[in-house]
């Protein structure tokens, strides 16, 4: 097992390499100038304007500018951003508690909700519970995340005027008050992330569970007179929640990349409303952190996924 992380992760070197290569030529070849908005204010002369161009570097071919970027994250430097002129890694470390603690919370609830959701539909199939719990997936699934959470807000917020509209970041959470503050204005972007995430593992983990309630080993295990709880949770658990963990491991970066529709939404001062003001500035250094982040994390998550296949599944066997 050891040789094969290691091998994994040497053959990730090139992966994210390669990645960051794409995604910065993407950015630089792109349409638009990220000192556009100097362009339009006519107090900047033109010979400033190009010192700045050339402060930052954008007078020389992308290529070059790439290496730079490059040796520049090997020192642990990620760069300034064009818009706000401040670091890159303290803009993130601003914004990431923010996304950590509303969508990380949402993606947490939803894996609690659905695998025993998926467990109980496929147990009693065609059930009342079965119907009810399939029609609801089908509809986190089926509606996007920017609908569901109109509706919540028309809903909860301005007709019932249960939560508040607008996510506060400068909430501060000191006493009981605040905290109640803070668990209300969470509620209805977490909401949105929960069905959406919900309905779509709760459909695989059903799914993988009817595959499996057949097999030779589970009517052994049943005829052996084991409880039906332990052969459920022993026997056929394990076996069904290895497609659901690789669903599981590739949605778990798009916590630290933030739901950005949902942040968007309900202005959550998360990443991925950062990520939306940074493409809409062409702030292509904060742009390309972001996605980078993403793709190291897709990787890593990745390569957890498959440890995990091996301790769910005896099988399984990675080589040394």
């Amino acid at each position: 097992m050891t040789h094969y992380i290691l091998r994994r992760l040497l053959i990730a070197i090139p992966t994210l390499l390669l990645i960051s290569m794409v995604i910065f030529a993407v950015l630089a070849l792109a349409p638009g100038d990220p000192l556009a908005e100097f362009a339009l204010n006519p107090a900047i002369p033109e010979a400033t304007r190009e010192l700045i161009r050339i402060q930052f570097g954008l007078d020389q071919p992308w290529p070059i500018r790439y290496l730079k970027w490059l040796s520049a994250l090997m020192r642990g430097d990620w760069g300034f951003s064009f818009a706000s002129k401040s670091p890159v890694i303290d803009l993130i470390w601003q914004r990431l508690p923010q996304t950590l603690l509303v969508v990380g919370s949402a993606h947490l609830i939803g894996i609690a909700l659905a695998i025993p959701i998926g467990i109980i539909s496929a147990v009693k199939q065609y059930s009342l519970f079965d119907t009810i719990a399939t029609l609801l997936a089908l509809i986190g699934l089926s509606l996007p995340s920017f609908f569901i959470g109109i509706i919540c807000m028309l809903v909860f917020a301005v007709h019932l005027r249960w939560f508040p509209l607008v996510y506060s970041s400068t909430l501060e959470v000191r006493d009981l008050a605040s905290l109640g503050q803070q668990l209300r204005q969470m509620f209805l972007p977490v909401l949105v992330v929960v069905v959406q995430q919900t309905g779509a593992i709760a459909r695989f983990m059903r799914a993988a569970m009817l595959e499996n309630l057949n097999q030779d080993y589970v009517r052994t295990a049943r005829a052996k007179g084991l409880r039906e709880w332990i052969v459920v949770l022993r026997h056929l658990l394990p076996n069904s929640l290895i497609p659901v963990v690789t669903l599981v491991a590739l949605s778990m970066p798009s916590i630290f990349s933030g739901a950005i529709i949902t942040e968007t939404l309900f202005r959550v001062n998360g990443i991925g409303a950062l990520l939306i003001s940074s493409i809409n500035t062409n702030d292509t250094p904060v742009v390309m952190a972001i996605t980078f982040i993403f793709a190291v994390l897709t990787v890593i998550f990745n390569l957890i996924a498959d440890i995990l296949y091996g301790l769910l599944d005896p099988r399984v066997r990675y080589a040394d």
